[in-house]
């Protein structure tokens, strides 16, 4: 007995305790004749948009009848005079009953699914006898605050008599010479032409106390003629506004032109009944609705106010309208709202405050609908001002505020209906009311406040200032805490609202490398050869999950660096273009390294040549850059180290050349004062040859010579055939043919050291 107390107990209080979030009008009221709509709001869930909606009747004993639903039932009582229409877009239903009377009072339920178990809203309907229609008495209906112009006609004999308008209770409210206190500034008698057999009394801002019966009168006595009058003042009707927990809502007011320049407001009736002011024209806001509220004027006397951020606080009855002080008196016209909370929303639960450190940064989670994955996102700021305005920051499609520029930056992801702005380099300026807001469905609006601490500190640390020197490399470094450690760092650069994420080094290593030293906390990146295009500004970010975290912005400037009085230009960049430059120098065509024959021309300038060769080297890299060569200092540290090894080997063959040839020689020529030194010689020929001997310089040494004036000749009574005699060559001849062998050796080298470039 006791489980099955607790199962029907389990099964009963969630249906007492759970919200509905099915909402409609609490209480309709209409007249015998007429016809009345019943608009129902429902969550806009792709299961409710095809769920059975109904409208039923409650019965004594709590049984609900349905009358008629969108699956084509409607009951006999209601056949030729109801029916029921979904508007899947807007999450309503509405249902239209006409030839109302009397025995359709009663209590209603408006639902989806079944009746019995259903979500549903309970719905009062009052339908009260109209007035009694007579020949002689005119009905005016019209809404609290709004005029009236009564029509009275009269006979030509009363036309210059005097005019009146009574209350049936005899009290004057107005002649042609009086007008009574209560209708002051409000009543007045308006004759269009003594032709005219009519005139009219306009009674403006009607107060619910106007209403009554009124007699119209030209002239006294017997002859007068008189009009009964029926004034019915009603209140407005609220009108529904259905929003979502953290979504936002519009109250659209239209009061008319003639209410153009007079203040107008929007106020919450209270428990008391009176109305408190929420915003108005006169710059008047409720705090509680501060940071979330905007008030927009429009023409002919229109206005809205849109309220974001909704909670459930904020359900309950408003009144838009217009007067003078900004606030609501008797008189004047109102609209009514009726707005109604949804709890279980789809929008997601997002910080509705975030706080940030000067200098440092944050992120703001937005979220959107999913079904309008393509919408525009923005950000815009809350400013408090006399109405209200948010204007623009950024923007998905690239704009943004220019004084945001590089501080801004809006991320699609996580891109599971939200997405995230992140705001860096904070300032004490920027604490304030935030707004996600997309081109698409407007309910989707939400509001975020961020508050700046100035006693904190931001945990990643960049450079202040960085400039880049053209075709060279550049490095940043980011440092992090430990409490990142586990976190995704990246560099990335800005542009127009973005922050395009680097590459990494295993995907595209000659461009900019990421790469992360986890044993120092840092982060760096590098630019290979700086271009212009690399100046902007860039950040480094940590995140978690495609949840983006802190950030840290760094300004790259990037510059010609001046050599001497010179300075270097990127204008020629050709690899391919050949320098002239002043000998004896090092030429760098297409990245190798070419030393000047010349230079090897003469003995005596062996030993010295080796030191200009050095000065000429750098001789050739400082006019190189003075000229316009703009090379890497990659390309020149992989020609130049191998250019200098090969001018050493050679000194050194110099060396052991001269050696071999104070052994080897076996000729003097007495017409010089220099060694002539043949190939043929050597004892071998590969001793000196260009394959044993590749490198060595040729090598020439001056010898002072005392005597020996004969040449050496064969001995008379050789009978030996005379052996064809050798073209002798001179000793430049000699060097000339090692330096070739020289060269080619070089050449080698040099090659093979710009095979695999070097990395900085």
């Amino acid at each position: 007995m006791r489980l099955f107390l607790l199962t029907c107990l389990m099964a009963v209080f969630p249906v007492v305790f759970m919200k509905s979030p099915i909402f409609g009008p609490a209480e309709v009221s209409s007249v015998q004749g007429s016809l009345v709509s019943i608009k129902c709001y429902y969550p806009a869930t792709s299961v409710n948009r095809h769920t059975r909606k109904y409208w039923c009747r409650q019965g004594s004993r709590g049984v609900c009848t349905t009358l008629i639903s969108s699956e084509g039932y409607i009951s006999k009582d209601y056949l030729g005079r109801a029916n029921l229409t979904n508007f899947p877009e807007e999450g309503a239903f509405v249902v239209n009953i006409s030839q109302l009377s009397r025995d359709d009072s009663g209590r209603y339920k408006c639902g989806l699914g079944i009746s019995s178990r259903g979500l549903s809203f309970d719905v009062r309907l009052e339908v009260s006898q109209g007035p009694d229609p007579q020949d002689d008495i005119e009905v005016y209906t019209v809404d609290l605050g709004r005029t009236v112009t009564i029509n009275c006609p009269f006979k030509r004999e009363n036309s210059q008599k005097m005019k009146y308008l009574f209350k049936e209770t005899g009290e004057l409210v107005i002649n042609t010479n009086y007008v009574n206190p209560n209708f002051k500034g409000r009543a007045s008698i308006v004759i269009q032409g003594t032709n005219q057999l009519m005139f009219n009394v306009i009674i403006k801002q009607l107060r619910l106390s106007d209403a009554g019966i009124y007699i119209c009168q030209a002239g006294d006595g017997s002859s007068s003629n008189k009009k009964y009058v029926d004034l019915q003042v009603l209140e407005p009707e609220p009108e529904l506004l259905y929003g979502e927990l953290r979504g936002s809502v519009n109250f659209d007011c239209a009061l008319g032109p003639e209410e153009t320049n007079v203040a107008q407001f929007l106020c919450r009736v209270n428990s008391q009944g009176s109305c408190d002011v929420v915003i108005n024209t006169l710059g008047k806001r409720d705090p509680a609705f501060e940071g979330r509220i905007l008030l927009t004027q429009r023409e002919n006397g229109h206005f809205s106010v849109l309220l974001t951020g909704l909670k459930k606080g904020d359900a309950g009855r408003y009144l838009c309208g217009a007067h003078p002080g900004g606030q609501q008196k008797e008189g004047w016209p109102i609209q009514a709202w009726q707005l109604f909370i949804n709890e279980e929303t789809v929008i997601p639960s997002n910080p509705t405050v975030v706080k940030g450190v000067t200098g440092g940064s944050v992120s703001l989670l937005c979220p959107y609908d999913q079904k309008e994955s393509n919408s525009i996102k923005y950000l815009c700021r809350w400013e408090g001002t006399q109405n209200g305005r948010c204007p623009l920051l950024v923007s998905s499609d690239g704009e943004v505020q220019e004084e945001h520029e590089g501080r801004l930056a809006l991320f699609k992801e996580p891109g599971n209906g939200t997405y995230t702005v992140i705001l860096n380099q904070l300032t004490t300026q920027d604490a304030g009311f935030y707004w996600c807001l997309t081109n698409g469905n407007t309910r989707w609006r939400t509001s975020t406040e961020l508050q700046i601490v100035e006693a904190g500190k931001p945990s990643l640390k960049v450079p202040e200032n960085v400039t880049a020197v053209l075709g060279k490399s550049l490095e940043l470094q980011c440092h992090f805490p430990c409490k990142y450690y586990t976190f995704e760092k990246y560099w990335c650069k800005w542009s127009n609202g973005e922050c395009r994420e680097l590459p990494s080094q295993d995907k595209s290593p000659s461009q900019a490398l990421v790469t992360c030293d986890q044993n120092n906390r840092f982060i760096s990146m590098t630019l290979n050869s700086v271009v212009k295009e690399d100046e902007g500004w860039y950040w480094c970010g940590v995140r978690k999950d495609h949840n983006y975290g802190e950030t840290a912005a760094v300004y790259v400037a990037v510059e010609q660096v001046a050599v001497g009085s010179r300075e270097v230009s990127p204008a020629n960049t050709n690899p391919g273009a050949e320098e002239k430059v002043a000998e004896p120098t090092v030429r760098v065509i297409e990245n190798k390294a070419v030393v000047n024959p010349r230079l090897f021309a003469e003995e005596r300038a062996v030993v010295e040549d080796t030191g200009d060769q050095e000065s000429g080297i750098r001789a050739s890299s400082d006019t190189s850059s003075s000229e316009g060569q703009s090379r890497s200092s990659k390309v020149l540290l992989s020609t130049l180290v191998p250019l200098g090894l090969v001018l050493t080997a050679g000194a050194v063959a110099v060396w052991v050349a001269r050696a071999r040839h104070r052994k080897n020689v076996d000729r003097v020529s007495i017409r010089s004062y220099r060694t002539d030194i043949s190939m043929s010689d050597f004892d071998n020929s590969r001793e000196f040859g260009a394959v044993d001997n590749m490198g060595a310089a040729p090598v020439t040494q001056e010898t002072i010579l005392e005597e020996k004036a004969e040449a050496m000749a064969t001995p008379e009574g050789n009978t030996e055939p005379e052996e064809p005699k050798r073209a002798k060559r001179s000793s430049k001849e000699e060097a000339d043919m090692a330096y070739s062998a020289f060269l080619l050796q070089s050449g080698k080298i040099a090659a093979q050291g710009q095979e695999e470039p070097s990395e900085v």
